[in-house]
């Protein structure tokens, strides 16, 4: 525990300490950004109906169509009319339209020549300007989603587009993973949690506890409570020791965690039994991260309290246990190639904020960007993503290919090679 874990590692210690959450059934409106706790398969074709692909006339494909065969119009079908059949002749029809049961084939009206109307201007007779082919412009039943199909696999988070293909199968309601509760607890007498506010000398803003809320409810965590607290274990104690008996899964603080007189919080996490995991890691920034379970099985991270380091450490290793929790893959980065050399010290794994490049042929590198402090946020303006670079290296050179993640967790990014 004393020595400093490579980063792979402690997210390996940290998956062993998570449990997955039960399933639960949720409304489709509600289900955004939930993870599917069971597989699910299309109880119905999408398209439930074949259906016209063009504004035209639906006829019956026979091999004596020819160009200028007439037809007489008997009937009309507009989207939402119900079942209708034809055996002969054509059926003017709108596009979306159920095709009448015994026609098979969509001539668009720009291949078609009105013979006649009637006194409303309906057609009601037609020529073909051209042999159609049979079975166009037709959409077939199914020929979207297949009934029975699988749809979608245990894991995967749900996102807008997922919700619309669920909504077209005809779901209701989806079984999906609880999601786990975080709390959260910035420390630090220095903190003002009013936006705007008039700092006094020695004061900030607490920008951390607003962003990290935001980023892990993101990740797919119930953020429960989140509270700023004074630089003493009195004032600390209690309020970790109310979210542990609750059972809270995430236990979260920021601040006061390294070795310094006013780090208090490895004390205040020994008064309350935790078992610490590890407390350093081969990385930076973010060196002093601390990972404890205590409790019910809660897990209890201690981030340190600067905002870069507090940001990675929440974009990486609480992030990792949300997905553990909730049935997600592990995140599989993109390898990417560099834009421009990059020199560092062996033995540290850099977390990097990165641009995105593209090159006037098409072809994408990541760009490791200026300002790395942990103390500089103006950089992630510019910022799309996190490179990393690996422990052993010291100098990358331009286009060797490094692990690249995603700025933000949870939305199904194509920079996120793992299964959504």
């Amino acid at each position: 525990m004393n020595e400093p874990l490579a980063f792979d590692a402690a997210l390996a210690t940290i998956r062993d300490c998570c449990r997955l959450l039960p399933a639960e059934a949720v409304a489709l409106v509600d289900a955004a950004g939930r993870v599917l706790a069971a597989p699910v398969e299309a109880p119905r074709p999408l398209p439930p109906f074949d259906n016209a692909g063009m504004d035209g006339f639906a006829l019956r494909w026979t091999p004596d169509l020819a160009a200028g065969s007439e037809l007489a119009v008997i009937a009309e079908q507009a989207a939402g009319d119900g079942i209708a059949g034809q055996a002969a002749d054509a059926c003017s029809i709108m596009t979306g339209a159920r095709l009448p049961d015994g026609l098979d084939t969509v001539v668009p009206v720009e291949d078609c020549r009105v013979l006649s109307r009637d006194a409303e201007g309906r057609p009601t007779r037609i020529a073909l300007a051209a042999l159609p082919a049979a079975g166009q412009y037709v959409r077939r039943a199914g020929s979207d989603v297949a009934p029975g199909q699988q749809v979608l696999a245990a894991g995967i988070r749900l996102d807008e587009e997922a919700l619309m293909v669920l909504r077209g199968i005809g779901l209701r309601n989806v079984l999906v993973r609880r999601r786990p509760r975080l709390a959260l607890a910035c420390t630090g007498r220095e903190l003002v949690d009013a936006d705007g506010a008039e700092l006094a000398p020695g004061q900030i803003a607490n920008t951390n506890g607003p962003y990290l809320e935001r980023l892990l409810a993101e990740a797919g965590a119930d953020v429960v409570e989140r509270v700023t607290v004074t630089d003493s274990p009195e004032a600390l104690a209690p309020v970790l020791a109310r979210w542990l008996a609750d059972g809270i899964e995430l236990v979260v603080t920021t601040g006061a965690v390294s070795k310094g007189r006013y780090d208090f919080v490895p004390d205040v996490l020994a008064s309350l039994g935790a078992d610490v995991r590890f407390h350093s890691l081969r990385m930076r920034p973010g060196r002093p991260l601390l990972f404890a379970t205590a409790g019910r099985g809660s897990l209890l991270f201690g981030l340190p309290g600067n905002p870069i380091s507090s940001a990675i450490g929440a974009r990486f290793f609480i992030d990792a246990a949300v997905r553990a929790m909730t049935g997600r893959p592990a995140e599989t980065p993109v390898q990417l190639p560099l834009a421009a050399d990059v020199r560092k010290k062996p033995g540290i794994r850099l977390v990097q904020k990165a641009a995105l490049a593209l090159s006037a042929d098409g072809r994408l590198s990541v760009r490791v960007l200026a300002g790395q402090e942990s103390f500089r946020t103006a950089p992630l303006l510019e910022a799309r993503a996190w490179a990393m670079l690996p422990e052993a290296d010291t100098h990358l050179q331009a286009g060797c290919l490094v692990a690249v993640h995603p700025l933000r967790p949870g939305a199904n990014s194509c920079l996120d090679a793992s299964p959504a």
